[in-house]
């Protein structure tokens, strides 16, 4: 096998068992809350823990894969997940299990963009739309048992396993990156903006924090003001620091490329809604219909199987339509399937909930795939390292936000209604409102060039007739 195929699936291994964790962990949260004392509500915490470690940490990956060499990085990473990993299964209590899994977001941090730098400078821009459908293929294996898996373990065995099955996966992902994977280093190591890493860290980690604690008990409200205005300052201050140095960690610069912030924004409003489904799903159909984790998982999976279906039809899409009208037009088809989920009821057929779920993994896949794809399309070689950090820093912020918009949600019907009960009846919001979110995407998309990341798609760029033009936008 040629190593423009064979680095994208070593690749994959570590995406594997990310996303596998992530959607395991999201069938698993009515048992884990149960046994470690709490609520399925204020348990967001541990997932919002974990991705707001990746979001803190992930902006210093790029540097230390161009100063210490891709493989060095790639191969920690993946050792600090697994140690995290063990740490999730020894809790006893929340605070230790969002201790656990914030550690566990730091090795999550270096995997994800390392991992995609390795994948850009190895196979170029014009095989990359061809390179991440391949890389993409057996990454979204882990979603696809997660569910299923997850729900089995919990239901017949324990919750404690979903992550010790972490173990044996990693050790097989650092013996492929060890025997494979080339060593990559920049050329000439920038010099290392520490102070702007403190303050995006502070801001990023005091708005996302802020926002996840918000109307949860333990956390008081002066707490929680503090943390949203420390985050807002914070973040002020790194904007205004950024602009006065050559190297920062995160580029700002690079939202000056229209499709770098059409792929960027737009990607994380479309994802705030996309975020939000796998926390909500698992506990509509657990606390609302009554399901055990394993009825529910075997359900949700259906969505990893529309995204596996798809991705084989990606690359012909692009090459035939163009990133503007798929990522335009496949925004809106996906967001009605994210609302779609608010007529789900009790005595809904599982095959129609099944079939809804089917459709929206489809479209949503192919728009995960294109935005992924169109954020590098007008970057330089030299700045590569920053655009994947600052595109992993996006993604995973998006998905602590959509965690926190759909929790907010339930527990301001839950206010409304006097309640402290979550039933089915009190979903329907919460997947109308992270819908409508990211339907808002499409207002990005629509204004891109209709060339956009014509090179990438591998189609000629052409005069468009200005009546088709309109039309697309």
């Amino acid at each position: 096998m040629s190593r423009e195929r064979l680095v994208p699936l070593i690749v994959a291994v570590a995406l594997f068992m990310e996303n596998m964790d992530s959607t395991i962990i999201a069938t698993s949260l009515p048992a884990i809350a149960a046994d470690i004392g709490t609520s399925p509500l204020e348990l967001k915490l541990a997932i919002t823990s974990y991705l707001l470690a990746l979001a803190i940490f992930i902006p210093a990956s790029g540097w230390m894969a161009d100063r210490f060499g891709a493989r060095t990085i790639f191969r920690t990473a993946i050792a600090v997940f697994m140690m995290g990993s063990i740490g999730c299964a020894l809790s006893h209590s929340l605070w230790h299990f969002v201790i656990a899994r914030f550690f566990q977001g730091m090795g999550g941090a270096m995997m994800s963009p390392v991992g995609r730098l390795v994948l850009i400078r190895t196979v170029g821009k014009r095989n990359l739309v061809d390179a991440m459908a391949l890389l993409a293929m057996p990454a979204l294996i882990g979603p696809m048992l997660g569910p299923a898996l997850g729900g089995f373990i919990t239901t017949y065995a324990s919750w404690h396993w979903i992550f010790l099955i972490n173990i044996p996966i990693g050790l097989v992902g650092i013996a492929l990156v060890s025997r494979f994977v080339e060593n990559l280093r920049a050329a000439i190591s920038e010099p290392f903006d520490f102070l702007g890493l403190v303050l995006i860290g502070l801001g990023i980690g005091g708005l996302a924090f802020g926002m996840t604690v918000t109307g949860i008990k333990l956390i008081p409200a002066s707490v929680i003001i503090a943390l949203i205005a420390g985050g807002t300052a914070a973040t002020f201050a790194y904007v205004v620091h950024a602009r006065g140095i050559a190297s920062p960690v995160i580029d700002l610069t690079l939202f000056r490329l229209v499709t770098f912030r059409a792929g960027v924004v737009g990607g994380f409003i479309f994802r705030i809604g996309a975020g939000a489904l796998p926390f909500l799903l698992p506990l509509l159909m657990q606390l609302g219909f009554g399901m055990t984790p394993f009825q529910s998982g075997l359900i949700t999976l259906s969505t990893a199987v529309g995204a596996m279906m798809m991705k084989w039809a990606v690359p012909r899409i692009l090459r035939r339509v163009g990133f503007r009208n798929a990522l335009t037009w496949n925004a809106l088809i996906a967001a009605v399937t994210l609302a779609a989920c608010a007529a789900f009821t009790g005595a809904t057929p599982v095959p129609v909930m099944v079939a809804v779920l089917l459709a929206g993994g489809f479209f949503r896949s192919l728009q995960f795939t294109s935005v992924n794809v169109i954020a590098y399309a007008e970057v330089e070689p030299a700045r590569m390292s920053r655009a994947t950090s600052l595109v992993a820093v996006a993604q995973q912020l998006s998905q602590s936000v959509g965690v926190a918009l759909g929790a907010m949600v339930l527990e301001a019907v839950l206010r409304f209604k006097g309640q402290n009960v979550l039933v089915a009846e009190d979903f329907p919001p919460a997947f109308v409102v992270v819908g409508l979110v990211s339907m808002s995407s499409v207002l990005l998309f629509a204004r891109m060039p209709p060339d956009a990341g014509a090179e990438m798609a591998v189609r000629e760029t052409v005069a468009v007739d200005p009546d088709d033009e309109q039309k697309a936008a």
